[in-house]
Formats: C-alpha cells, structure tokens, sequence
C-alpha cells in the first residue's frame, strides 16, 4: 500500500483513488477514520499535482515561448524539488530509516503526509496560476510578468520563491528579445516586442519599466535597425554590440533601477556613435534654423504673409457662392502655407516641404471674431481665482484648433522627438497669436485715420453734429484713439521683448553652440543642462560636441524659450489670452462700425423728437461699447503687471525639467505643477538670472512713465 501511494504521489493513476482524491469506497471501511483522513489529504497533493503536470502540457503546445519558458521552468522545478522528494522518501523507506519507519516494520501514513504537506500550500498557488493561464487565449509578457511578479510577494517562503523562480524564467526570455531588438535591431516573426517601425506594442513590456527607459528601448531599436536596413557605410561595432549584450545579460526588468541605469548606458553609446557616424552637425543646424524660422516667426515677411492667407482664406469661405463647399480643410491651410512663401525669403526652402498644418477637430466652416462679453468676464474671473490652468493659444489663428507640424525623418528623428515638436507647435500658436492680434490692430489704427481723414474733409477741424454732439462725438474719437493706442503700445513691448530678448537671444546662442563648440562653458546654452553630466559644453580645449550633450543643450533651449515667454506661469498666460480677446472683440467692432468709431452723420438722426439737441443714442451706444473695453482693459493691464512683479518678487524663474516631456504633450502648456522644475539644474542660477534680466527690462519698459508703481 505505501509503494502504491508513493506511485500516487509521483502523478500517477491508482485504484485507491478512482477519481481525484476521493478514496475508492471498497477500501474505505479497512481504514481508521484517521488513516482515510490522512489518505484523503496525500490524495489532494497528488491530485493537484497531476493537474498542475497536465495544464503544462496542455499550455506548452499551442501558447507563446514565455508561457513555454514558464511551464519549462516549473517542470524543472518540480523534478528537482518534489519529484526528487518523492524518489528520496522511496529510498529512506527502503533503508527503513527510523524517521519514517516505526520499529523497523511499520510506516504510519501521517509520517508520509508530514512529509509531502509542504507541497500543499504551493501546488494550491500553482493550480491557481493553471487556471488563470488557461482563462487566456494569448498572454502578452508584459501582463504576464507583471503577473508572476505580484504572486511573489507572499508571505510564504516557498511559495514567493517558486514564483520568483518562475518570474526570473519569463524575465530571461523576454530579455534574449530585447537583446535581438537593441544588439542586432531584429524583430522575431512571432511575439514580437514592437511593430515594423520600432514602436513597442502594448502589454509588450512589464510595468516595472519606465516610461523614459521604453523611449530608449525604442529610440535604440529604431537606430540599429534603420542603420541595417539602408546599409549604411558604417555599421555598429562588433565589440559595442558585444559589449551592449554582456550588460543586458546582467540585469533584469524587477531590478528597475539597475536595469534603467543598463539601457540609459546603451542610448547614451548608440547615441554617441550615430552623432559621429550617421546624424551631422549640418543636419541639426539645418533643422535648428527651420524650426526656429516657421515656428519662432524668425522668418517674418513669410509670418505676416501667412497670416494674411489665412485671413483672406476665412473671408473667401464666408463669401462664397452658395453651393461651392465653404469648409476649411488641412488642404487648404497646406496651399495656404506655399502661397505665403512666394516672393519671400522661404520661397525657395527646401524645408518649407516639411511644414503641414492639422485641424484636430477636422473640417471647419470659418467663424468672425465674436461680439459677446461672457467669454471676456468668465476669463477675467479666472485670472482672479489665480487659476492653476494655463490658456492654450493654438485657437486664435483660425478660430478652432490649429497645430503646426514637421515631419522628421532618419536619421534627424533621432535628435528631434515628437514631444518637442509639440513644445514648438504651442510656441508657434503663442507668438503666432501675438503677431496677429498685432497686426489686427495696426490695421485698425489705419482704418481709423482713413476714416477721420475722409470726415475732416467735411466737417474741417471737428467732428460736426449739433453744439451737445460734438463734444461726446470728439470724447468718443479720443477714447477710440486712446483704447487702439495702448492695445499696439502693449502687443508691441510684449512682441518685442519675447521675440528679441527671448527667441534671437536664446537662437543665437544655441546655433553657436552647435557651429562652435570650443566656446567657455560660461557663455553656452548648455550651462543649464542636466547635473548628472558635467561636461554639456566642451572645453575650449576639445571640438567635439558629444550627441548627450546636443539633447541636454536643446531640451534647456526649449526650456528657456517656454520659461522666457512667460508661458510657464498659467496666470500670465491666462492674462495675455484675455487681452488677445478683447483686441479681437474692438477690432471686430470697428469693422462692424465700417471701420470708424463714430457714425456717420447722416445715419445718426442726432436730433430728438421735441426738438431738443440730445446726443445721439448711437453715439452714447457706441461710448458705452468703448468705455467698457477700456475698462477690461486696463484691468488687465494691472493685472499683468502685479503677476509679473510678483514672479520676480516671489517665484523662481522655471520652467519644464524637460520641457519636451511636459503638458505640452497635449498643445498646450498645461498645469503650472508640471512645468515649474528648476531650469538651472544642479550647476549654479545663471540662466534663471538672465531671463529674470530680461523680465526685469520688460517691467521697465511697461512702468517706463511710473502708471503702474504710482500708488
């Protein structure tokens, strides 16, 4: 009966037990109820361990090679540890070794079941993970071992270290694919951990990877890769892939920062070998000045004659003819982008091919400045509540969503990332917005002097209407006058500051860097680039500009242009939006007034019924409108004012620690949480002291006659 039972033990079938534990009841009544319970109890092991054999041939045939390595390795674990306990307690009986067998001849059933009730608790555990793997019909590795990670933190021993086990098996075979992936650049035809174009699948790495560390993944991937793939003169050296291998081959996904540590240590190599081989200077500087061009608004002529198609665009759809379609489409707003090219300096730019505009929201039919006051008080009481929520400007060029895009291609996507395209697209809708608001309202100064130019020719040196009129009628000039005055006199300091002491500062310097990189560290960009590398500019001394250091240096150049453009504090930008509004809403206005601020004589009817001079309910009308724009106005003024020399006062000059990595992501600037990160990281305060300068210069030049510090 004990060899019988030890058969049992081993998975194999037996008449005591016809089906799973259940004794057969023939030999149920020449047992002691404590023997049948005790038999019943070896019976369940042995049951649990038979399934558990079963649900690993029955998953090895048709699953993927991680849930094989996974059943490869339980297997292993079960002939070593219990299949081999099974073999070792066969043995000790027949040495009759006292432990087991009493008085040489008698061997009590609880001394078998002592023996195997170790195996209770983890077979119950791997039974569980069997039916768990069944309910699937594909398991991603990522989810599985996530999985197997969070059964192994138990509180039994035994148990925590088979799933640890099991763990670290599926870890190595996820890990041999992630080696093909960044040593060879080879995707498998099954299971593969990313697409043809290097982007990993979802549920194709655990969570215990970071979100920086699955960048790198593929940003190595795709180098490789793409450098196989197009055959290129230069090939990654033997010994770096040797090398990129023995480091892999060191750690594992569950120790996450060592592993972190591994690959930010192979895109460092891979990156710095595809700077000297494969991405030029020429190429970064060529793009550098691109983007700087089209997105910046260093290329005015060809801003203002985009602005101006853009415009006429919106006036042709709502004068068409009824039938023709009146919707704007991305087709348009792309020709739109060429015809403003023509007879500029970007007429000829190669790059100008690589700029395409994008309506996220689709299709739209254009819409007019609006007329109504809420939107001006709900954004007023907003920047009264010092709301955390900073405005986006990438719907005031065309009224609706509009995001500016360039297509990178190899070997230049490896330099520049989505993210800081998206960092650049919000800036180009920031300064894009100013500049039109701006030019809006030049073309209302001009509106009106042609307009009291053609009235003088009539009314000589007055403004005409009755002896009560002209009085109101030369108040409400001058307070038109005055109101389109100080809207050009702010858009203009403020355009001013942000495009000379900002962006031609901050280009400047970055383009230095790039065509000299001997300069002193003192006069770089890269002053302010991350802490865990020491030499972001080259000594004057060494000439080469490592490819580590060129990503340090951009990401603190957008840093510096997101924080220079006062775009990382929500308040201000909540500010500046509301002043873009209400210029828009004045502007609308005088068009509607056909471009004059008082009404025409003729239409006015300034003489009452009873035949008392009154003034004319057109004119009082149209003062109402002016007076309270002014009023908003000026509010916003002090408004802006008071933030600005708070954050001198009070806040640190920051911006996004990585300013391609932030809210941005989504267009817009996002939460001010987000992006206040110090921008000098680690080596001193002097790229935060400039643009306090700079702020400084601009509060000046805002205050230059004391309106604003008088109390």
């Amino acid at each position: 009966m004990i060899a019988e039972i030890l058969f049992v033990l081993a998975g194999h079938s037996s008449s005591i037990f016809p089906s799973d534990h259940t004794i057969n009841p023939a030999f149920r009544p020449l047992l002691h109820p404590g023997e049948e319970q005790c038999l019943q109890a070896v019976g369940r092991i042995a049951a649990r361990y038979r399934s558990i054999k079963k649900s690993c041939l029955t998953l090895t045939r048709p699953q993927s090679r991680y849930i094989c390595s996974l059943c490869a390795a339980l297997n292993q674990i079960l002939k070593d540890e219990y299949e081999g306990l099974v073999v070792e307690t066969e043995a000790k009986l027949l040495r009759r070794d006292p432990e087991l067998v009493a008085r040489g001849s008698f061997v009590p059933l609880t001394a078998i079941l002592a023996v195997f009730s170790g195996w209770e608790s983890p077979f119950i555990a791997l039974e569980s993970l069997m039916e768990q793997l069944e309910s699937q019909d594909e398991w991603k590795p990522g989810p599985l071992i996530d999985m197997l990670m969070a059964r192994s933190k138990t509180g039994t021993s035994r148990i925590a270290e088979i799933f640890s086990r099991l763990s670290t098996a599926v870890q190595r075979t996820w890990r041999a694919q992630l080696a093909a992936l960044l040593v060879h650049g080879s995707l498998t035809a099954t299971d593969p951990l990313a697409s043809e174009d290097y982007v990993l699948l979802e549920g194709s790495t655990p969570t215990c990877v970071s979100t920086q560390t699955r960048e790198s993944i593929m940003y190595v991937g795709r180098a490789i890769g793409t450098v196989k793939r197009k055959r290129w003169a230069h090939q990654i050296p033997r010994e770096q892939a040797f090398q990129h291998a023995q480091l892999l081959d060191t750690v594992l996904p569950e120790d996450k920062y060592r592993f972190d540590y591994v690959i930010g240590q192979i895109r460092t190599n891979i990156g710095e070998w595809l700077w000297l081989h494969v991405l030029t200077r020429k190429d970064v500087e060529e793009a550098v000045v691109s983007l700087a061009n089209y997105f910046l608004l260093r290329n005015g002529e060809f801003c203002l004659a985009l602005i101006r198609d853009i415009e006429k665009l919106k006036i042709s759809r709502l004068t068409t003819r009824t039938g023709v379609p009146s919707m704007i489409k991305e087709q348009d707003l792309n020709l739109a982008l060429l015809r403003a090219s023509l007879s500029t300096s970007a007429q000829h730019d190669p790059s100008l091919l690589k700029l395409k505009f994008k309506l996220p929201s689709g299709p739209i039919r254009p819409l007019l400045p609006s007329f109504s006051r809420g939107g001006s008080k709900s954004l007023l009481s907003s920047v009264n509540d010092n709301s955390s929520e900073a405005a986006s400007f990438d719907d005031l060029l065309l009224g609706t969503s509009l995001l500016l895009t360039y297509d990178t291609t190899w070997p230049l996507d490896l330099f520049l990332h989505p993210s800081d395209l998206q960092v650049y697209s919000a800036l180009f809708g920031y300064l894009s917005s100013i500049r039109k608001t701006q030019t809006r309202i030049h073309g209302c100064w001009t509106s009106l002097s042609n307009a009291q130019r053609a009235r003088r020719r009539w009314t000589g040196l007055g403004e005409g209407g009755t002896a009560e009129d002209l009085m109101v009628r030369q108040q409400l000039l001058r307070f038109g006058w005055g109101v389109v005055r100080d809207m050009g006199w702010f858009l203009d300091t403020l355009l001013e500051y942000v495009m000379v002491d900002v962006v031609d500062l901050e280009f400047r310097r970055l383009k230095d860097l790039v065509t000299k990189p001997t300069r002193e560290r003192s006069e770089s960009v890269g002053r302010e680039g991350a802490a865990t590398h020491d030499s972001n500019v080259a000594p004057p001394s060494q000439t080469h500009l490592d490819f580590t250091t060129l990503r340090n240096v951009h990401t603190t150049y957008l840093e510096r242009l997101v924080a220079g453009c006062l775009l990382s504090h929500p308040s201000l930008t909540a500010v500046v939006r509301c002043v873009l509004e209400i210029c828009e809403r004045f502007v609308a206005q005088v068009e509607r007034w056909g471009g004059d601020v008082l009404p025409a004589l003729l239409f006015e009817g300034s003489l009452a019924a009873g035949g008392h001079d009154r003034v004319g309910a057109l004119v009082r009308e149209r003062f109402q409108v002016v007076s309270e724009i002014d009023k908003s106005l000026h509010e916003l003024f002090e408004s802006f004012y008071q933030q600005l020399t708070l954050m001198t006062s009070y806040q640190p000059f920051t911006a996004a620690g990585d300013a391609s990595r932030s809210v941005l992501i989504n267009t817009s600037i996002g939460n001010a949480s987000a992006l206040q990160r110090t921008f000098a990281r680690g080596k001193g305060l002097d790229g935060e002291g400039e643009v306090r300068r700079h702020v400084e210069q601009l509060l000046l030049r805002l205050d230059f006659n004391g309106r604003f510090s008088k109390p």
